[in-house]
């Protein structure tokens, strides 16, 4: 089955202003489970709950809510759904010329200027950060558009000078993704994503994108810095973490629900990448679950 490939999303600004902003309530985000992209320059912050985040080549499970900053053209899913248990998500959007061609070259934006530069791999923010950020973004709700104009600048600032962060891919991911051929590495993580569950063949995922294996192997190695095998590996723990947070399912169940079909081996992954068994970490986030 031919997969489908990432969506480009088109978006408009917010009336009366030169960049958008947008506030879902608990379960009202429609595009939560699809990967997409756009040109926009996304900042996305997600009030409390826990889910799964996927940003290029990066998979990763959140809890206590996350704050992203998402770079043009960078594929990712959306981060909340009916179980993820959020209050709200706000995400603002904007073009990375949207001041002008040379604003963000001037001396008071260059620490910005980087930031933006940085987004290209997507950056995660945690601490105070987050916190302080995130209420920013919420109270922009009821601001006129001169204001929440003035607070997105202030926003990018503390950003820009923010020590609470990290970049979710490696370089070679960023450069390589600007180059026109970027869509075959779409095609690659959307057909993982809609195929976890199932067995893998690197042969087919590379007929898929039209390339030999042996190639196809080197070339998602330079972009992503992990090989073929270790991006599924990682995106069916990080659905394990999912379930095992979210789902009172057995162990055992969340393993083969995980697209493992060797539980030894899926406990031994499972330790290796979070550094707990499947049962310790069920411990720590079982609020999750209630």
């Amino acid at each position: 089955m031919k997969p489908i490939a990432p969506a480009l999303e088109i978006i408009s600004n917010s009336y009366g202003s030169s960049f958008t902003y947008t506030k879902h309530a608990h379960k009202t985000n429609s595009k939560s489970h699809l990967l997409h992209y756009h040109p926009e320059i996304e900042i996305v912050f997600v009030n409390g709950g826990a889910g799964k985040r996927q940003i290029g080549s990066h998979i990763s499970y959140y809890t206590n809510g996350s704050l992203i900053l998402i770079g043009s053209n960078l594929p990712h899913c959306g981060f909340t759904n009916e179980k993820t248990g959020n209050k709200d998500e706000t995400v603002i959007h904007f073009k990375p010329d949207f001041l002008g061609n040379d604003f963000f070259g001037i001396p008071e934006m260059k620490k910005i200027q980087k930031l933006l530069e940085q987004a290209k791999a997507g950056i995660a923010f945690g601490g105070e950060t987050k916190k302080l950020i995130g209420t920013r973004m919420e109270l922009m709700e009821n601001k006129s558009p001169f204001e929440r104009f003035l607070t997105l600048l202030s926003i990018l600032k503390d950003l820009a000078t923010s020590e609470e962060y990290t970049i979710l891919n490696a370089d070679g991911f960023l450069m390589e993704m600007q180059v026109p051929d970027n869509d075959r590495m779409n095609v690659v993580f959307s057909y993982v994503k809609d195929h976890f569950q199932e067995p893998i063949s690197v042969d087919e995922v590379s007929s898929l994108v039209s390339m030999t294996t042996s190639s196809f192997c080197r070339y998602f190695k330079k972009i992503s810095n992990k090989t073929f095998t270790e991006f599924v590996n990682e995106y069916r723990l990080v659905h394990a973490s999912k379930l095992l947070a979210e789902k009172p399912i057995s162990i055992n169940e969340v393993c083969y629900e995980s697209g493992f079909n060797n539980f030894s081996h899926f406990s031994k992954s499972f330790k290796q990448y979070t550094g707990k068994s499947a049962s310790e970490y069920r411990q720590e986030h079982r609020a999750t679950i209630m």
